[in-house]
């Protein structure tokens, strides 16, 4: 049996075999310690070393600045539980469209003593201005927006929002994970506008899983998850999984050179697949603002989503209903809801993530495939 045609690259992407051919090594004879003081254990660190200028470069970084996690969720519970250890209790304001690795460790904080501010968004999943100005006023001790949403692909203006933010003396953190190898990032330039963290994940980008980092503007200061060796600068303790770590550094390298031409490859594919989607009468969320160009979300009048999906997967086609994270919630989508999208219509709701690999010929048997399954369904559903 053939394996489908892979559609959901924002879940995670396949290793890139020129990042598996770097990893191996790692894997198999160089097996050191980075902390050990012989030749393996300084192979080994110089090989963290190297990773680490390879992130950095990528996103216009400082290698300092890079502080390697186990994944994105760890980054971004790193930052806000770190940052709000050395504060006194305040305000976090977040956007109701953040992935649950943002929006559960905020809730935790309330019970320290933090209040929530949840930014409101629009019917097309940018954070309102005028909310997050009247939130200004409340001056929030933290905030985080994320780049690119991982369900609608929606990007946000984070320089400008951070900008905004910057007369209020919070720590302004974004969630970057899905814009890594999408869209060129340039944490230079987001640090002067206002951005002191940002998070980054490789399996998003031809890394391995088991890799991430907190891009971190070290005048902010925070308290470890894990507490230990003192690895990370003190900020995440624990042996480094280096063969992951090595990896992540390849991978960040292909995505900062393929970002010059890969983001109007996958545009043009997006472009054929929402116009094929339209002619079929799909609903497709957020086309009026700027999206990741992999990135399609949509829905069909009185299917539901989690049954398309399960249907298509059978005809050949790997998507996902909502992020694959929360894919045990049979609730429809928090950042749907937070759109004012019909209960209804968010059920059905459905995402296809581009990625390298992908061809517009997948594209055409795709929408052909669809057009079929779409057609039973609306046939069954017509019947009951």
């Amino acid at each position: 049996m053939s394996m489908p045609i892979y559609l959901d690259h924002n879940a995670t992407t396949p290793l890139d075999p020129v990042v598996l051919v770097a990893m191996l090594p790692w894997l198999e004879s160089q097996y050191g310690n980075a902390s050990s003081r012989h030749e393996y254990g300084r192979q080994a660190r110089q090989a963290i070393d190297e990773a680490r200028q390879k992130v950095a470069v990528a996103v216009n970084a400082h290698p300092t600045e890079v502080i390697f996690t186990s994944g994105g969720s760890e980054a971004n519970n790193l930052f806000l539980k770190g940052a709000a250890a050395c504060l006194k209790p305040g305000i976090l304001a977040v956007s109701a469209t953040e992935h649950p690795c943002v929006l559960k460790p905020a809730a935790q904080l309330v019970r320290q003593g933090w209040e929530v501010r949840s930014l409101a968004v629009d019917g097309t999943g940018r954070v309102k201005i005028e909310d997050y100005a009247e939130a200004l006023l409340d001056k929030p001790k933290m905030l985080s927006v994320m780049l690119a949403n991982n369900e609608t692909g929606v990007v946000q203006d984070v320089a400008a929002l951070a900008n905004a933010a910057s007369p209020t003396g919070a720590w302004f953190h974004s969630d970057a994970v899905q814009a890594l190898g999408k869209l060129a990032i340039d944490f230079r330039a987001f640090n002067g506008a206002g951005v002191h963290a940002m998070t980054l994940s490789a399996h998003k980008a031809g890394g391995p899983k088991g890799a991430a980092a907190l891009v971190l503007d070290k005048r902010v200061e925070l308290q470890p998850l894990i507490a230990g060796g003192g690895h990370e600068r003190g900020l995440r303790s624990g042996t480094e999984n280096i063969p992951a770590i090595v990896g992540f550094g390849v991978a960040a390298e292909l995505a900062a050179v393929r970002v010059a031409e890969l983001p109007a490859r996958m545009r043009a594919m997006q472009v054929k697949l929402e116009s094929g989607l339209a002619g079929l009468g799909a609903r497709i969320f957020a086309t009026d603002v700027t999206r990741l160009p992999n990135t399609s979300y949509f829905a069909f009048p009185n299917i539901d989503g989690e049954t398309l999906v399960g249907k298509l997967d059978r005809e050949g086609f790997a998507v996902a209903s909502g992020a694959a994270c929360s894919s045990a919630n049979p609730e429809s989508s928090h950042v749907l809801r937070a759109m004012g999208i019909a209960p209804d219509i968010a059920r059905g709701a459905v995402r296809v993530s581009l990625g390298v690999a992908n061809t517009e010929a997948e594209i055409e048997q795709f929408i052909n495939a669809l057009q079929v399954t779409v057609g039973r369904l609306q046939g069954l559903t017509a019947i009951s």
